[in-house]
């Protein structure tokens, strides 16, 4: 039995879900990849799928299995680069994370540049508001916003853009423009639950004011609180980004523009305990000078 080989098949089912998927990956016939997850499962003496009705479900050992299995296999790949030289392109399949919005505006639409220059590679796309669990999602790497709770993870800074007030000119037109963040809580505000809540802090030349939205709508996803500012519901403190072509076109205005907002981070995650692969380093790099230029 050839075990990486074994294992790349393996990898591909608990990917897929089904022997039948992983073979239209594999490009090869349904039965040998059913004997080949057998010869494996004889070899290691352990169940590593669960197989009903429903699909296939990696076992507790068939998940341990699977993540140290893409580890040998990133680092087979690793070692095969090395000794080729810098010539050699990245290939496989490169799995990422990233809040909807986010990558909607910004990753998405400038992926295809990435992929040119690397020709046998290929990306799925996991998008989340929320923050999923790396190793049980596969992810190699996540793009996350904000403050990271949990310490233990691998991260690194990879940019940041300022925090803005903004409302719609309508919206505007029917409540008045505020002129200091004290007179934000008298007008109806769109609060994005997962960026930042309700209480801001402002500062301008070492004054500091702290207020707290008038929330009459809470969102927990930023597609959400894009459509209610868009239709003219309420303000909203949010990333620059989440705005940008808006701001651009005049569909939204900025406010308090002399006051001064934590600024919004941007993290390259790495599952913990993992090497970052060549594919999760080389695509951080991408994604680093593609927000630079933003």
């Amino acid at each position: 039995m050839d075990r990486l080989a074994a294992m790349e098949t393996f990898i591909n089912v608990v990917e897929t879900g089904s022997f039948s998927a992983a073979a239209r990956r594999l490009n090869i016939g349904q039965p040998a990849v059913s004997k080949s997850i057998a010869q494996l499962e004889t070899y290691l003496a352990v169940r590593l799928l669960l197989r009903s009705t429903r699909g296939l479900t990696p076992t507790e050992a068939g998940l341990a299995f699977f993540e140290r299995a893409r580890r040998t296999l990133e680092e087979a790949d690793e070692a095969e680069r090395a000794a080729r030289g810098s010539a050699a392109g990245l290939r496989g399949t490169l799995r990422i994370g990233a809040a909807v919005t986010f990558a909607r505006m910004h990753i998405v639409p400038n992926l295809g540049p990435f992929l040119e220059q690397h020709p046998e590679l290929s990306i799925d796309v996991v998008l989340d508001d929320h923050n999923s669990n790396l190793v049980e999602a596969g992810i190699d790497v996540a793009l996350r916003m904000g403050s990271l709770e949990d310490s233990a993870l691998t991260a690194r800074q990879i940019s940041q853009c300022r925090r803005v007030v903004v409302a719609t000119p309508e919206y505007l037109a029917r409540h008045g423009t505020p002129t200091a963040p004290e007179q934000l809580p008298r007008l109806p505000a769109i609060v994005y639950s997962l960026g930042g809540g309700a209480q801001w802090t402002f500062t301008r030349h070492g004054e500091q004011q702290t207020v707290v939205l008038a929330s009459r709508m809470r969102v927990n996803a930023a597609e959400g609180v894009r459509e209610a500012v868009l239709a003219h519901q309420g303000l909203t403190v949010a990333s620059y980004w989440m705005f940008a072509p808006e701001l651009a076109a005049g569909q939204v205005q900025e406010l308090l523009g002399d006051w001064h907002l934590p600024p919004q981070q941007l993290w390259a995650v790495f599952p913990t305990g993992r090497l970052a692969s060549a594919k999760a380093r080389a695509f951080v790099t991408y994604v680093e000078a593609l927000m630079a230029s933003r």
